[in-house]
């Protein structure tokens, strides 16, 4: 099937060829018949594509922030790779679509095979949408109405935050697709609504709708003009639609408001405010949200739970099933709106009226009568020709950030033939196959398991997925490389220890890349002598993510100890060689300005020769401050590793100091050691004890955390006094 996709490093538009999305349970599939260009936010995405590096960069002064945060600790060339890196992926233009529904994912109601739905679906034949993000279309409403349907539901969002009444004045500052639709809403709500632009042709619709306009070309003052129409109350509410950088908007509508009158802001906008526009009016201002309540909640977005209708009456989709209710009555009428038809094999040149013709309004692409490919598979022109050898034919599952900027360039750098790659929407996978070198891209990773050519796969999903698939591939036969964590609970551990058990001549790797840097190798020679135990302190500046990330949810990313502190756990049993047979943990103490407080904790291991470690894992620091440092304790020297950049030895013969040009945590020499493994065979990089206890560590250290405190009782055990080294104890 075909999809526009938009390039933010080039700033080309274009009509590509991806897999068609798999169905999903909670979800439908939909053919698109039509679906509709957001004038505002898409000639915005294409402009910012189209323009040079320094003008990115001053449009988004954030981000410059974090990259400069970044090239203090990681280096200026590495953070160099990451930003060229994000901009070459293609972004996926479109959430305004109206099509057919091909299928309908489980646990589904409502909808049925045939029907006609409207959704945020992006621009493409196939889109694969969840079903509180749709809505059937009444009969009464022509595909390229319904098209209409996600931008009307902003708009009425924005109005429903407005709250205005019978009666009321209200002006609807700007008069883009977003506002045309909300001043025909807030007319037939009863409202006198005021439009204000600069463009006739939008006036002039805008009074087809039965408003009244004002013209920032030839009115000098339109707060005067405004106050006139109220008869000199000043208006009960304003509404702004306008796509600005300019704050001033916002002021001319809190001078335009009469006391305690209500401002939504719906478009963008600059955000200065004046105090006094506020405080003597006692006005309110608020911004809206998207579609409606709902909007960039997992929950009720992914995971299909609705809101009680009973405490929330208007969610998104009952935003989008009200939207299509006033377009069946006859109530909003967008046929007016529609500037340009054009056909989806010519969508570039959609692109380009849309940024060159800026009085283009409504530009609906059309998309063929018949039924699209629906191939989820789909053989792929690489843009780069490699040598490979054919022992290790590799099928990647996964095309996120980690995949694109980490494993897939170092894969590249290997002698393994690149045979197929599948991501969940098939649009990352098919990007990545021509980039890097794969011959096929998927929608449906179980293809590679089912490709009896393919004999290794690497996995690179979200975290709940990681048992589930190596244990299917350990199944089919292939050589396993996952990344971290192998799993997030005891019984998928035990089941993949089962598959594992079964699948013998299979090699299963886990992607600790840290032990196969060079400074840990460097520093693992220096202690191959020691004739003590060794004290190891971690400390991992690990930054804060939010508490509704993936990663920090148990179910999905295991938590950010069983998730990521596995690592750093595996690099100290690595240096150490001994096993760990004894956990303790303690994570802050409750607090109500903490959200989370797994992820700062401090994790005390002792280890079967009698040495310590200490993991730091701590999400409250500064970005500034270094991610990662190591320290080892050991004979009267100490050796420490400043995130993977420099090595140094204090009071320690021999231990020259290392200094690399550019951090490096080991992925690449981690990745060619496993090609080589499985092309000439030996034993696994990392034992599968080794696997196995590193993740039942970072359980225990989980369970440990989550104990009361113990408070200050002595400890009468026999084997404090003289630790048995014999002793084997179960971490858990």
């Amino acid at each position: 099937m075909n999809q526009v996709l938009q390039n933010l490093k080039t700033g080309a538009t274009e009509l590509l060829p991806v897999p068609a999305p798999a169905g999903r349970a909670g979800g439908l599939l939909v053919a698109t018949r039509r679906s509709l260009i957001s004038a505002g936010t898409e000639r915005m995405l294409v402009e910012f594509g189209q323009a040079n590096l320094l003008a990115k960069a001053r449009s988004q002064p954030e981000r410059v922030r974090q990259v400069l945060d970044k090239v203090r600790t990681d280096g200026l060339l590495p953070t160099l790779e990451t930003v060229f890196a994000r901009l070459d992926e293609p972004m996926p233009l479109g959430y305004c679509n109206a099509g057919l529904v091909l299928e309908v994912g489980g646990g589904v109601v409502g909808f049925s095979v045939g029907d006609r739905a409207a959704s945020n679906g992006p621009h493409a034949e196939i889109v694969a949408v969840p079903a509180n993000l749709c809505a059937r279309i009444p009969d009464a409403v022509s595909d390229d109405a319904a098209a209409f349907t996600v931008l009307g539901a902003v708009a009425l969002q924005g109005i429903r935050l407005a709250a205005p009444t019978l009666g009321e004045s209200v002006a609807v500052i700007g008069l883009g697709l977003v506002g045309l639709m909300a001043v025909q809403m807030l007319r037939a709500n009863g409202c006198q609504v005021l439009g204000i632009d600069l463009d006739a042709g939008r006036l002039a619709l805008a009074r087809q709708f039965g408003a009244e306009t004002v013209d920032l070309r030839q009115v000098s003052d339109p707060v005067r003009a405004a106050l006139a129409f109220s008869n000199g109350r000043g208006i009960d509410a304003a509404l702004i639609t306008a796509s600005t950088a300019s704050s001033e908007p916002v002021h001319q509508a809190a001078q335009m408001c009469r006391k305690r009158g209500r401002i939504v802001l719906v478009g963008v906008t600059g955000l200065e405010l004046f105090r006094a526009d506020f405080y003597e009016k006692e006005l309110t201002f608020q911004v809206s949200c998207s579609y409606g309540p709902g909007r960039y909640d997992p929950a009720y977005e992914n995971q299909g739970y609705d809101y009680p209708i009973g405490y929330v009456r208007w969610t998104e989709q009952r935003n989008f099933e009200a939207v299509l209710q006033l377009m069946a009555d006859g109530s909003l009428d967008v046929e007016p709106l529609i500037s340009h038809r054009v056909p989806l094999h010519e969508a570039p040149r959609a692109y380009s009226v849309l940024t060159e013709d800026r009085s283009a309004l409504g530009i609906v692409l059309t998309y063929p009568e018949e039924t699209p490919d629906l191939s989820r598979t789909i053989p792929v022109v690489p843009a780069v020709t490699r040598q490979v050898e054919g022992k290790v034919v590799v099928g990647m599952i996964g095309a996120g950030n980690y995949a694109s900027l980490v494993l897939l360039p170092a894969l590249a750098r290997t002698p393994a033939q690149l045979r197929a790659i599948a991501s969940g929407t098939g649009m990352t996978a098919a990007h990545a196959a021509h980039k890097y070198g794969f011959e096929q891209a998927s929608s449906d990773y179980r293809t590679l398991f089912d490709d009896p050519a393919l004999n290794t796969v690497f996995i690179a999903t979200p975290h709940d997925s990681h048992a589930r698939m190596v244990i299917e591939a350990l199944r089919a036969g292939k050589h396993v490389f996952v990344e971290k964590p192998l799993a997030l609970n005891h019984s998928e551990l035990a089941a993949v220890r089962e598959a594992h058990a079964k699948a013998t001549g299979c090699q299963l790797m886990v992607g600790y890349n840290r032990r196969f840097s060079p400074l840990a190798a460097q520093l693992k020679k220096r202690l191959e002598r020691r004739s003590e135990p060794l004290s190891l302190i971690y400390t991992v500046n690990a930054g804060a993510i939010p508490a509704d990330h993936w990663t920090q949810d148990p179910s999905v990313g295991g938590g950010r100890i069983i998730g990521e502190a596995c690592h750093f756990i595996d690099l100290l049993r690595f240096l150490v060689e001994a096993p760990i047979v004894a956990v303790q943990a303690a994570m802050l103490g409750d607090h109500p300005g903490l959200s989370v407080r797994q992820d700062k904790m401090t994790i005390i291991l002792q280890f079967a020769d009698g040495s310590t470690g200490a993991v730091h894992y701590l999400a409250n620091g500064s970005k500034r401050y270094p991610k990662e440092r190591i320290e080892v304790f050991s004979e009267g020297r100490v050796a420490v590793i400043d995130n993977w950049k420099t090595l140094r030895g204090f009071g320690w013969p021999g231990l020259v100091p290392g200094r690399l040009w550019r951090q490096d945590k080991g992925h690449r020499a981690e990745v060619a050691a496993f090609i080589d493994l499985v092309a000439s065979g030996g034993s696994p990089l990392i034992p599968w004890g080794e696997l196995e206890e590193v993740t039942l560590t970072t359980f225990a250290a989980v369970e440990r955390a989550c104990e009361p405190p113990r408070g200050l009782t002595p400890c009468r055990r026999t084997s404090c006094a003289q630790p048995n080294p014999e002793e084997k104890v179960d971490p858990c």
